[in-house]
């Protein structure tokens, strides 16, 4: 059996490659992200439109 000479108790840290479970998650994130901002942008959108036909009904200025 070979002696453990690493006398302090730490090993050092080696460099983990992505598991392709990883990368699947972050192009799920990147995915799902993406349609959040489309979303986003989209409700703005309609909800600006809203507000100027609302107004345009009241005969109140668009602000």
């Amino acid at each position: 059996m070979a002696k453990n000479t690493n006398l302090s108790g730490f090993t050092t840290a080696q460099s983990k490659s992505e598991t392709t479970m990883d990368k699947t998650t972050r192009a799920v994130k990147q995915i799902k992200d993406a349609e959040t901002r489309h979303r986003e942008d989209k409700m703005a959108r309609l909800r600006k439109a809203r507000h100027e036909s609302e107004a345009e009904a009241l005969g109140k200025p668009i602000a």
